[in-house]
This record gives structure tokens, C-alpha cells and sequence, in this order.
């Protein structure tokens, strides 16, 4: 007998014959991910062969709480096995006080077996200012599943994006889940990614270049809370001044294959006023400690000299307001990679 639950309300009884060509075709399974699609395989034998462990197992799924925080580092970490627990206890710390839109979950779900974290999901909900109002976000991060649960995978995602007036999206899906998160309802809205090296091309001689700080009164409001937050969580937040008109950047340092400094862009308004003051930003990010900067992108761009790929760099999306190229503001970069 397994009983699942969902924020307190049961929803799956028994895991049957019947019901579990459901979970298959309606749940999805990390089955085809971890093995060669084999199309003779019955689903029903599938589902048997990966429930046979936990079998007995009362499974929920709940939002994640201050108090789960160790054991979803514990999880975590054994599911990307390249980071530790202090990086990701460091990112959901970054979490507590931070403003948010009232109403969603503070910092994703966990799938629990007999009161066990067995899977989990991070999320981090902003409301960004447009023209037409406020609109609510969501970077989905980070979502793993124990093998032996990994049946409840597909519907651990499904619980925590089924808010239709929310955009969710995902900076870091892995290549080999692509198509998975494409049959969860997410669509590409970044193809890839540039390498450039702004400094080579020229600069617009009336601008000027100034760091965020707590003294700056130019910014409207809304740009100047979120260049005051990133740089609270380390990244460097700039001003171009040009012709009476303030244009703001986001920064973040990381090291390509932990050797080599580059840039990324977390925020601009538009990617085009990235490329106008390109030689500017430029020469001063090479002052500030790398000439690369590393820009989202679905295709070469033109007046940019650099490296563009495909390979790298996909982005997905789900809902009413897919972010612009150029705006990573409030994902996962922003928390544990600053």
C-alpha cells in the first residue's frame, strides 16, 4: 500500500495495475532517462520494477521549510555531487528576509517518504515591475529525486508549476533532460549562449560608467532595487550614464572550468543596450578582473566579437511572461554563485 499526498491532501491510494499506467503516462519516469528506451518494455512492468523499494512508503509532497534546510543540502549534494552543502545552505539562507511576492512558497517543495526528504525542488518567486503592472516569476532550481522515488518526479515538478498566472523558468537545464522538461509544458526561450569580448568593439564617447552604491538618485525605482539587491549578494551592479538617460547592468564573476574569470550577465533592460555601450562595459569589466563576458543569446550577435554556442546555454520557460534575453535577475546564479 502507498499513499501520496499533496500539501495535505491525499491523491494516490494504492500503486496498482491500473493506476500505475497512470503514473507512468501521467507522471512521467526517470526510466528512460537512466536507461535505453526500450519501446517493448510494458509501462506497467516499468513502474513495478522502480516502486518495488518503496513499496510500504507513505509519499507526500510539501513546501520546504527553514527546518528542512540540512537535509535538502544532504539531498542536494548527493544529487549534484560537484557542489556541497555549504553552497546550497548558503543559497537558501540568502532566502530568509528577502522580499518576495506574498503568497507562494518560500523555497520550493520536497517529496517525503515516511517523514525522509526524497526528492526536492527549489524556487525563487519575484515580482518584477513592466509597464502593465507587476508580474510574478519563478526560477525553478535544482530538482532532484532519489532513484528508487523517481516515478514522483514528473509530478513533484507539476505540483510546484501549476500556477497559470506565474512564469516559471529554468537557466540550468542538463542536455539529457531537455526533452522531459519540454513534456512538463516548458518551451525554449534562450537558444544558447556568447562568449564575447566587448572591449574590442568601440566605445560611446559621452558615456560614463558608475558603481551602484546607496548614494545613487538617478534610477527609477524599480531598477534600483534590483541593482541594490544583487549587489547586497555580491554581484557587481553598474550605471551607464549617456545624453541624460541611465542605463543599468548586473554582473556576476564566476570561473569557466574554475580557471578562467568571465562575467555574466544577470540584468539589462534590453540585450541591445548591452551591445551599444559594449565597448565601454567592456573595458571596464577587463579593469575590474576578466575580458569575457558571458551573455545569453539565439544566435551570433552581431557587432559582438566572441564565440557562440548552442550546446550551452538553453533556457526554458512556462507561463504568460517569458524573461528577455539579458535578464537572469533573481535565478539561481544570482544566490549561489554570487
Amino acid at each position: 500500500m502507498k499513499t501520496l499526498e499533496i500539501d495535505g491532501e491525499t491523491r494516490l491510494q494504492e500503486l496498482q495495475p491500473g493506476n500505475a499506467l497512470h503514473a507512468f503516462v501521467m507522471l512521467g519516469t526517470e526510466y528512460n532517462r537512466r536507461e535505453p528506451r526500450d519501446l517493448t518494455v510494458d509501462p506497467v512492468t516499468a513502474v513495478r520494477k522502480l516502486a518495488v523499494p518503496v513499496a510500504n512508503a507513505r509519499v507526500r509532497v510539501r513546501q520546504i521549510t527553514e527546518a528542512d534546510f540540512l537535509p535538502i543540502a544532504a539531498l542536494l549534494s548527493e544529487g549534484f555531487r560537484d557542489r556541497s552543502q555549504a553552497y546550497w545552505l548558503k543559497g537558501l539562507a540568502r532566502q530568509i528576509g528577502r522580499p518576495r511576492p506574498e503568497g507562494y512558497p518560500l523555497y520550493g517543495y520536497l517529496l517525503e517518504a515516511n517523514g525522509t526528504p526524497v526528492g526536492a525542488i527549489l524556487m525563487f518567486f519575484s515580482a518584477l515591475p513592466t509597464p502593465e503592472g507587476p508580474i510574478v516569476r519563478c526560477n525553478v532550481s535544482s530538482w532532484y529525486v532519489r532513484p528508487d522515488y523517481r516515478i514522483f518526479g514528473s509530478l513533484l515538478i507539476t505540483t510546484a508549476t501549476k500556477d497559470k498566472n506565474v512564469t516559471y523558468f529554468n537557466t540550468t537545464p542538463a542536455p539529457h533532460t531537455w526533452q522531459t522538461v519540454e513534456a512538463q509544458g516548458f518551451s525554449v526561450y534562450c537558444k544558447g549562449q556568447m562568449y564575447v569580448l566587448p572591449a574590442l568593439t568601440p566605445s560611446v564617447k559621452r558615456a560614463t560608467i558608475e558603481v551602484f552604491n546607496d548614494a545613487v538618485t538617478l534610477l527609477s525605482t524599480p531598477a534600483r532595487d534590483i541593482l541594490a539587491q544583487h549587489s547586497a549578494f555580491g554581484c557587481l551592479s553598474v550605471i551607464v550614464h549617456c545624453d541624460g538617460q541611465d542605463y543599468p547592468f548586473v554582473f556576476q564573476k564566476h570561473h569557466v572550468k574554475k580557471l578562467i574569470p568571465v562575467y555574466r550577465l544577470l540584468y539589462c533592460r534590453d540585450i541591445e543596450e548591452f551591445v551599444r555601450f559594449a565597448g565601454n562595459l567592456g573595458r571596464f569589466l577587463f579593469k575590474a578582473g576578466s575580458p569575457w563576458v558571458r551573455v545569453d543569446a539565439d544566435s551570433p550577435i552581431a557587432g559582438l566579437f566572441g564565440y557562440f554556442t548552442q550546446k550551452l546555454g538553453r533556457k526554458y520557460a512556462k507561463g504568460p511572461h517569458p524573461p528577455k534575453l539579458g535578464d537572469l535577475a533573481f535565478s539561481e546564479a544570482t544566490f549561489f554563485d554570487s
